[in-house]
C-alpha cells in the first residue's frame, strides 16, 4: 500500500502489520528482512481481525479474544524477526485498536497484558496520557508516548478522525513542522508517519531533515531515553 523500501531507508524503527489487517506470511518476512538490511528497530502492529476495513474500524471483541488476539500477532512477527537476526523492540496497536485502548481502560489493559505476557523488556506505544501508557506502566513495561506527523489532532489531544476533511496531511513541510513542535514539546519520544499516506516516503524524509537541522537526536524506539520504566 506504499513505498515500504523507501520509507525503511529513512526511519530508525518500523511497525509492522502481523496479519490481522494487513500483512500476509511473505510480505511479513520481506519486510522484516528490509527493516534488518537498513538497520531499523521491528516492531510488532496488532489490530483488530479486520482485514476489510484495514484495521481502521472498531469492534466488539471481549477483553480474553483482544489478549489472545494481540499475543497471537506478537509472536507471528518475532517469529520472522528471529530468523532474520534480530528480536522485537516495541508493540504499538494499530488504527481503530489504538484510538479505542488510548480511552478504554478494560481494552488497554488486554493489550498490555498480551505485551507482558510475551516479553517485558518490549516498549509499549500510545497517545500521550492516554490509558494505553497508564496500562502498560502498571503492567510493568517500558512505554513511549507518541505523536503524528501526518495527521490532525482535536482540541483534547485526540486524533481527529479520518472522516472529517483535513485529518492526513500530505504535504511534507506541513508534517515536518508539525513534527518539530511534537519533538520540542517535550511529550513524545517517538514520531510516527503512516506508510499508507499518499508521499509518505517524502514526508519522512522532510521530517527526518528538519529534526536533524534541528539538532534532534533520532534513534530506534527502544533506545529512547525518554521512554519510561
Amino acid at each position: 500500500m506504499g513505498d515500504d523500501q523507501a520509507l525503511l531507508e529513512i526511519v530508525s524503527s518500523a511497525n509492522i502489520a502481523c496479519g490481522f489487517h494487513a500483512g500476509d506470511p511473505t510480505t511479513i518476512d520481506a519486510t522484516v528482512r528490509l527493516a534488518v538490511a537498513n538497520n531499523v528497530a521491528v516492531g510488532a502492529h496488532p489490530s483488530y481481525p479486520d482485514l476489510h476495513g484495514f484495521g481502521r474500524r472498531s469492534m466488539d471483541v471481549s477483553e480474553e479474544e483482544i489478549e489472545s488476539g494481540v499475543l497471537y500477532q506478537i509472536g507471528a512477527l518475532a517469529a520472522f524477526a528471529r530468523v532474520r537476526g534480530t528480536a522485537l523492540r516495541h508493540v504499538k496497536p494499530h488504527g481503530a485498536l489504538y484510538s479505542d485502548a488510548a480511552r478504554d481502560a478494560a481494552l488497554a489493559g488486554a493489550i498490555a497484558r498480551a505485551v507482558a505476557r510475551f516479553d517485558k523488556k518490549l516498549v509499549l506505544v500510545g497517545l500521550p496520557g492516554s490509558a494505553l501508557l497508564a496500562a502498560g506502566e502498571h503492567a510493568g513495561l517500558r512505554t513511549a508516548a507518541e505523536g503524528f506527523c501526518d495527521r490532525a489532532y482535536e482540541p483534547d489531544g485526540s486524533l481527529r478522525s479520518r472522516s472529517k476533511k483535513g485529518a492526513v496531511f500530505t504535504d511534507p513541510k506541513h508534517a515536518a513542522a508539525q513534527a518539530l513542535e511534537l519533538a520540542r514539546a517535550g511529550r513524545v519520544q517517538t514520531l510516527c508517519i503512516h506508510g499508507d499516506t499518499p508521499g509518505a516516503a517524502k514526508l519522512a524524509s522532510a521530517v527526518r531533515e528538519a529534526l536533524l537541522q534541528a539538532g534532534i537526536n533520532i534513534a530506534p524506539l527502544a533506545g529512547v531515553a525518554g521512554a519510561k520504566a
